[in-house]
């Protein structure tokens, strides 16, 4: 992900010299996409085959799920859906342009679902909280997106898109943040429900922090100095 134009990890700078992305940076990028990928099969198939043997702490996380099955199905396929197309948009594959079409109804989806799915939240409002404000902003990120393609301002577009991906994938960045909860809970004795949130905080503010600080970092195109964008939405 970069400030500019993104092509096969590289951004135009100001000047039209060309420059990669860093290596953590793309490593964390596609680190992401595969723990997001993985979370959301791994949910999918507690819906359709609970388990019975399990941890208590996850077997709780599961019943809270279960409890909404057919929203949270919703949820996971059109969440995982934007997160396998985003890349095709990002790194300019072939027919980008279809690709990029269709992200604005799975962001929409995504969004809307996110909102319902917090009213019952196992985090209760800490989870919820976290929800209401990095889902405004995916969303409100996306609503720019659409507004500077159908301008044609391709370079506006990117780094709107490229918050709204960032923040995303933040529900990635929770796993880890998870797990340590989960491994620590002998010593803290927090459960589950008492940690849920706090995890949503720190994982989506993990990223969104990330994706501000190298938008705006000297890597980034000023836009007095951005090069006119060539690239306009098709209708």
């Amino acid at each position: 992900m970069n400030a500019g134009r993104i092509d096969g990890g590289h951004h135009l700078g100001a000047q039209g010299v060309e420059r990669r992305a860093p290596l953590w940076l793309k490593a964390g990028f596609w680190a992401c996409i595969v723990i997001a990928v993985a979370a959301a099969l791994r949910r999918f198939v507690a819906l359709l085959h609970p388990s019975q043997t399990g941890p208590a702490a996850t077997a709780a996380l599961d019943a809270a799920f279960a409890s909404h099955a057919a929203l949270t199905f919703v949820h996971i396929i059109s969440a995982t859906a934007f997160v396998l197309v985003a890349p095709l948009v990002i790194f300019r594959a072939p027919k980008s342009g279809l690709w990029e079409r269709l992200l604005f109804p799975l962001g929409a989806m995504v969004g809307i679902t996110a909102y319902a799915m917090s009213i019952p939240a196992f985090g209760g409002w800490v989870e919820r909280s976290a929800v209401l404000l990095f889902n405004s902003v995916f969303l409100f990120s996306m609503a720019r997106t659409y507004w500077y393609a159908r301008a044609g301002e391709t370079f506006q577009k990117m780094r709107w898109l490229t918050r709204a991906v960032g923040i995303l994938l933040g529900i990635a960045t929770t796993r880890p943040v998870m797990g340590i909860f989960f491994a620590t809970s002998r010593w803290t004795h927090l459960e589950p429900r008492q940690f849920f949130g706090v995890a949503f905080w720190i994982g989506f503010s993990i990223n969104t922090i990330i994706v501000e600080v190298w938008l705006r970092s000297g890597r980034g195109i000023s836009e007095s100095r951005r090069p006119t964008p060539v690239i306009h939405w098709r209708a």
